[in-house]
């Protein structure tokens, strides 16, 4: 389903690693892509060792390996193999696609997929266009429909009778939104983690005004511009320095989860985030939101998020304390436990 992976076993990331110089087709274009392709190798090598690590932990506890008469962890909402069993039969959407948030790539849902997979859902990671292992550049990333396009793909490819559980992060939840406008009629719920919840007319990055001041500004004085066609040319994209981004999003994440994302992260396409969205009550308006607020968040504060709330009210709204910008690091049993509420809510 589109540029995804679904979840990353052996397999998979031999698969991922070991067909990409393939889709790139000529010798010059590895030449040139050479220094990534080993950085990605790495990326998925360190997501693939945390995640057999989480892996193995979760099958000691699912199959009985573990025998200890403690209180369960409550991310865990089934206590034996008949509730687990009773949770998916009464599930009418079991297929979950995540999208992730500006500079990320599928990778970073790792853990969430891991979890989510023990419950019997169906998971699903997205790399939108420049992001992750898709090997577009960031710099002809202009609209938010080009971003969104590995999105739109897997929507569009479902079967006629199927919809999906979308969970956007951060910026990403302008795309999550973008799709709802889109194809309404596949989307069972759309889930906003700390995500750009806009309203009609209104850009994802305003949403972080907070943080970076006005849009007019960021473009005027921002030293972490990109300009792909050249000084003298509008900027392209923005990346920021690693401090600042690890003051913003991985305050309260581990130093692994941390080296993963500082390895992977991609510059972001300036365009899809400048863009006003047109978002209508027909469309858009007729599909099921969720709201997952991170209470220790730095790059959007719970503040802003409240305010995003009371201008655009979802239909629930759920909290993570102790998390930073990505609970699917900092708090990855919190998130998956909610996940799990929202797909059982009918």
């Amino acid at each position: 389903m589109g540029n995804g992976f679904a979840c990353m076993t052996k397999k998979d990331a031999k698969e991922i690693t070991g067909t990409r110089s393939n889709r790139v087709g000529n010798r010059s274009k590895r030449k040139i892509l050479g220094d990534d392709e080993l950085l990605h190798r790495q990326v998925l090598s360190m997501a693939l060792h945390q995640s057999q690590r989480l892996e193995g932990s979760m099958s000691r506890r699912f199959n009985g390996g573990n025998t200890s008469s403690r209180r369960r962890p409550l991310s865990d909402p089934f206590s034996n193999g008949k509730q687990l069993a009773e949770f998916l039969e009464g599930l009418k959407c079991r297929r979950i696609v995540l999208i992730h948030g500006e500079g990320f790539g599928a990778w970073c849902w790792y853990k969430t997929i891991v979890l989510l997979e023990e419950a019997g859902l169906l998971p699903t990671a997205l790399d939108l266009t420049g992001s992750g292992i898709d090997i577009t550049d960031t710099n002809h990333v202009t609209k938010l429909s080009e971003y969104s396009k590995p999105l739109i793909d897997c929507l569009q490819n479902l079967p006629d009778d199927e919809k999906v559980i979308l969970v956007g992060h951060s910026i990403g939840g302008a795309c999550v939104s973008y799709a709802m406008e889109q194809c309404p009629e596949k989307i069972a719920k759309a889930i906003f983690v700390c995500a750009t919840m806009v309203s009609n007319g209104q850009r994802p990055f305003d949403v972080f005004a907070d943080e970076f001041g006005s849009a007019e500004n960021f473009l005027q004085q921002s030293k972490c511009l990109i300009h792909g066609n050249g000084k003298d040319k509008a900027p392209t994209g923005f990346m920021l320095e690693k401090q600042q981004m690890k003051g913003l999003y991985f305050h309260q994440s581990s130093a692994k989860d941390v080296a993963l994302a500082m390895a992977s992260m991609r510059p972001i396409p300036l365009g899809p985030v400048m863009e006003e969205l047109s978002l209508s009550p027909k469309k858009y308006g007729s599909c099921r939101r969720f709201y997952i607020q991170t209470l220790d968040d730095h790059a959007l504060s719970p503040d802003v998020q409240e305010k995003l709330i009371r201008e655009n009210p979802p239909e629930g709204v759920f909290k993570i304390k102790g998390s930073d910008h990505c609970p699917f690091f900092s708090k990855p049993q919190s998130l998956h436990k909610i996940l799990v509420e929202i797909a059982q809510i009918s």
